[in-house]
């Protein structure tokens, strides 16, 4: 496969679009900024879509359309079907309301999302850009897609749309989320997450002291997850991420709740986990229920999936992998397998190849207001996934 990737890499519009990805470095920078200073959180993806539908359509993508979950896409070259997908999220973990200007320092541009998924984002745009630019030339189309709800409670859910079209099925699909030059994903993290609500009469926390308390169910379900023996091959872990609940301080709550993250990259272990979890919950009320005062009501118990995220797996040794692996030793870097949650979860699932890279450069603070950028090595990122999405078709 290194031979296969230099060959492509020395090919000569092959080499015309890497300069020109060079060459337009401070373009793509300037890029990234621009759609990080859109706001996008899940569910709020709109005017981020249309600065990139719009872009799309001035790059002189094909066929650009905006789907009915919000999912822009563009195509690239002639042929039927979608042929490669290169995807990158256009969701951000952050609310509405939060300061997305990108300030510099010490060679880091500093803004929420600038590297997830702004940087994926510009990637994408760019290898477009690129690609049309130098007519390279491509076996099968090449399908630029920029999905929605990729992050948190969004559940994945432009890309499982997608896929919901029996016929969508690429030959290959690649996932530009995040910065880096090293990390190839091709295990998918399968992910289930719950809200747990226990419910009672409530009341004074003096006067109707004995109603059964929904707080204490919350707080005998978390202490009894805690406890669940997780494995550690394949490895799983189970998170209380949230908790709520309560009117006031002197009063006993009518309702309780908290939410729950598992993760792990085996359906068998994930069923087995969540079935754990549910049983725990359910033991969690009946010493509560137990001490209640006598004719009181006890306390009911609901459990709501907030979301579910296929595992799934692109063997290591598939063309589509090898392909990474040869492309970031071509271009320096030092490749490392990896399993995560992303939008290739989805093709996995249903049995197509599929992978996620990072689009070049650093990062670092993700999900967190602090997050940054550096770039270095921006320009090979992108480069990568040209070769790679070229191998695959």
């Amino acid at each position: 496969m290194d031979r296969r990737i230099a060959s492509l890499a020395a090919r000569a519009d092959v080499a015309a679009a890497r300069a020109w990805i060079e060459g337009h470095d401070a373009e793509t920078l300037a890029l990234q900024r621009t759609v990080t200073a859109i706001p996008a959180p899940s569910f709020a993806e709109e005017a981020r879509g249309r600065f990139v539908a719009e872009r799309m359509r001035a790059i002189g993508l094909a066929d650009v359309r905006t789907d009915a979950a919000g999912n822009v896409l563009g195509r690239y070259g002639e042929g039927a079907g979608p042929g490669v997908v290169i995807a990158a999220h256009l969701d951000t973990v952050f609310p509405a309301e939060t300061d997305v200007t990108a300030r510099e320092a010490g060679g880091r541009i500093m803004a929420p999302g600038i590297g997830d998924n702004g940087r994926g984002l510009a990637a994408l745009l760019a290898l477009a850009e690129a690609c049309v630019a130098c007519r390279v030339a491509t076996t099968t189309p090449v399908t630029c897609v920029a999905t929605v709800g990729e992050e948190a409670l969004g559940d994945l859910r432009g890309v499982k749309h997608l896929f919901a079209d029996q016929g969508f099925r690429p030959v290959g699909f690649i996932a530009l989320d995040g910065p880096g030059l090293a990390r190839i994903v091709h295990r998918a993290l399968g992910i289930r997450r719950r809200r747990v609500t226990y419910r009672g009469p409530g009341g004074h926390s003096w006067a109707s002291f004995g109603v059964p308390n929904p707080a204490d169910a919350v707080a005998a379900a978390a202490a009894a997850l805690a406890g669940i023996p997780l494995p550690s091959e394949p490895r799983a872990t189970l998170s209380v991420v949230r908790l709520g609940g309560g009117t006031s301080i002197n009063t006993i709550p009518t309702e309780a709740w908290f939410e729950m993250d598992l993760r792990t990259e085996s359906a068998g272990a994930l069923a087995e986990l969540d079935a754990a979890v549910q049983a725990a919950c359910t033991r969690a009320l009946e010493p509560v229920n137990r001490r209640r005062a006598t004719g009181t009501a006890p306390l009911t118990l609901e459990s709501t999936p907030l979301g579910a995220r296929p595992p799934g797996a692109t063997a290591e040794t598939h063309p589509l992998v090898q392909a990474a692996l040869a492309a970031t030793r071509t271009l320096g870097g030092t490749p490392a397998l990896a399993a995560a949650s992303t939008d290739a979860n989805v093709p996995m699932e249903h049995g197509i190849p599929a992978i996620a890279l990072g689009a070049g450069g650093k990062g670092g603070d993700a999900h967190l207001p602090t997050e940054w950028y550096e770039n270095a090595d921006g320009p090979a990122g992108i480069v990568r996934a040209l070769l790679v999405a070229l191998a695959a078709g």
